[in-house]
């Protein structure tokens, strides 16, 4: 009996469809029991003739498929017909109604031949998807893994390098080892996320610690808000190292953070950096910082003030992932 019920369940899908034997065989069945139940009726209504056949179509169609569901219909007409179960005979009434039975079952055949149509197409997009999402995760994992070549690259170089200037090696070492720190840092949040703090040091360490301060409870980020958060905190970052804070030798920058019920606000403030005379237009990490939230019910809010730049992201945290 599980076997049946497997068969039915891949013939109803789409998956597997039953041999030919077993479909047929099944068919009958279904006309078997369908005249039993006619049979039973008979003694109750005597002119049912076709609607105990409408269930055996149905599963005989959704079992074996359209050609299965046809010739189902077709010989339960004929049945409704040819077997009488009381002294009624077959006239004009009778034929009007298996008109209408042929109608109803080619209506029910195409009902299930579309729902197993449009199941057969979702399994094969969800399939695409899944062998997307396979081939971009290992596509991440080899660009990380060539990034973190060409960093420990960079740092054997500049180590060749400055190896008889061992006062400048010490500045840039650490820095160096940061960056590496923070790469490994984002492939791990990816699968399991991390706390806020660890992220922002990890994004800001190698800029020097005493050129930052966090203020904030520790806050663990679910892993889609933390990937999504560290691209934010990298882009500002890069930019307070370009044009900001990072930029000018006493520029200080202070992150912030509170929540309310399941709502994050960061301020990112920086101080003492170059004044911001024009704003060109829009890039592409202006517009990540301005949309990357929007999947969390958030937004972002920059400003250029005089004392350097001035950014709030409020979102949604969501719970458990």
């Amino acid at each position: 009996m599980e076997k049946l019920i497997e068969e039915f369940r891949k013939g109803w899908q789409g998956v597997a469809p039953p041999s030919l034997g077993l479909s047929i065989g099944f068919a009958i069945t279904c006309l078997l029991v369908a005249t039993l139940a006619r049979w039973g009726l008979a003694h109750v209504r005597p002119d049912v003739y076709f609607t105990p056949y409408f269930p055996a179509v149905f599963f005989a169609a959704a079992f074996g498929g359209f050609r299965i569901g046809i010739v189902t219909a077709i010989v339960g007409g004929v049945l409704g017909v040819v077997l009488n179960f009381s002294d009624a005979i077959a006239d004009n009434a009778r034929f009007a109604l298996l008109a209408l039975y042929w109608v109803v079952c080619a209506l029910t055949i195409w009902g299930v031949e579309h729902y197993r149509t449009l199941l057969i197409e979702q399994r094969r997009i969800s399939k695409r998807l899944i062998e997307e999402e396979e081939y971009r995760k290992l596509l991440v994992d080899e660009l990380q893994h060539r990034l973190k070549n060409k960093l420990s690259t960079v740092h054997a170089v500049i180590h060749q390098v400055l190896h008889d200037q061992p006062q400048v090696w010490a500045r840039i070492d650490p820095r160096l080892r940061s960056l590496a720190t923070t790469d490994d840092l984002i492939s791990r949040i990816d699968k399991g996320g991390c706390d806020i703090r660890d992220l922002l040091i990890a994004e800001l360490g190698p800029y020097g610690h005493v050129r930052f301060t966090l203020n904030g409870d520790r806050l663990f980020l679910p892993p889609k808000l933390a990937v999504t958060l560290s691209l934010m905190f990298h882009e500002l970052a890069t930019n307070a190292g370009k044009y900001g804070a990072f930029s000018a030798p006493r520029g200080l920058l202070q992150v912030s953070w509170t929540v309310s019920e399941d709502r994050l606000t960061v301020t990112w403030d920086e101080t003492e950096g170059p004044s911001v005379d024009k704003v060109s237009e829009p890039g592409f990490g202006t517009k990540l910082l301005k949309s990357a939230l929007s999947a969390f019910d958030g937004r972002t809010e920059i400003s250029y003030l005089k004392s350097g730049l001035h950014c709030i992201m409020q979102c949604r945290i969501p719970k458990g992932g």
